[in-house]
């Protein structure tokens, strides 16, 4: 089995949290049982992730080996130059050591892209621009920390693909089954596999602790 998930803001890439009181996660959307994220996604990120209870795909999916690309938006906080995307394309140089070169390149602001709960916070003096990044690598938030390297702070930050499955119109906090393959789709395929099958299923937005 295969699902696609819209994360919201603010939910944890896990079923549980011990947390007093305890914070949203995928339980409060997902009562499907047996599956598990196969990779992970900040909790102040948004966009696609997704759960299978196939512990091989679950391998393919996240093993570096295979180049899951992964494809962002970013609202970053500033007016990219030359210079800045021209860093990110050749890879920049973090605590951790160098990043493997990204796709870059400046987009203007998504016009179906749902509104943030709660808002962005941004200065109101200060422009802002949104960007199209792709990754072959996944390290701990790596585009983060790769847009201020160069002088960009992110403000929002949206996974809109994984290989070859997209959002496709997925709203924040429902999901879908997706066939799931024999084959991971290649790196660069738009169809296929990340077509859905079925209807959406939508879930209740989590209650807030009282």
């Amino acid at each position: 089995m295969l699902l696609a998930f819209n994360k919201p803001y603010g939910v944890l890439c896990q079923f549980t949290d011990r947390s007093t009181p305890p914070r949203p996660t995928l339980a409060d959307y997902i009562d499907v049982p047996g599956v598990y994220a196969a990779g992970r996604l900040d909790q102040d990120s948004e966009g696609l992730l997704l759960l299978t209870d196939d512990g091989a795909l679950a391998h393919r999916l996240t093993d570096p080996r295979h180049k899951q690309a992964k494809t962002y938006l970013v609202q970053v906080e500033g007016r990219p130059g030359d210079a800045a995307l021209a860093a990110l394309r050749r890879g920049v140089v973090l605590n951790d050591g160098p990043t493997r070169p990204a796709q870059v390149r400046e987009v203007g602001a998504p016009d179906w892209l749902w509104p943030r709960d709660p808002p962005v916070r941004q200065r109101k003096t200060v422009p802002d621009a949104w960007l199209e990044l792709r990754l072959s690598e996944g390290r701990n938030r790596q585009v983060r920390r790769m847009t201020a390297a160069v002088g960009l702070p992110t403000l929002r930050l949206v996974r809109v693909a994984i290989g070859g499955w997209r959002l496709d119109g997925l709203a924040p906090g429902q999901w879908r089954e997706l066939p799931a393959p024999a084959v991971v789709p290649a790196r660069g395929a738009r169809k296929a596999a990340a077509l859905p099958t079925g209807g959406v299923r939508v879930t209740p937005r989590p209650r807030r602790p009282g």
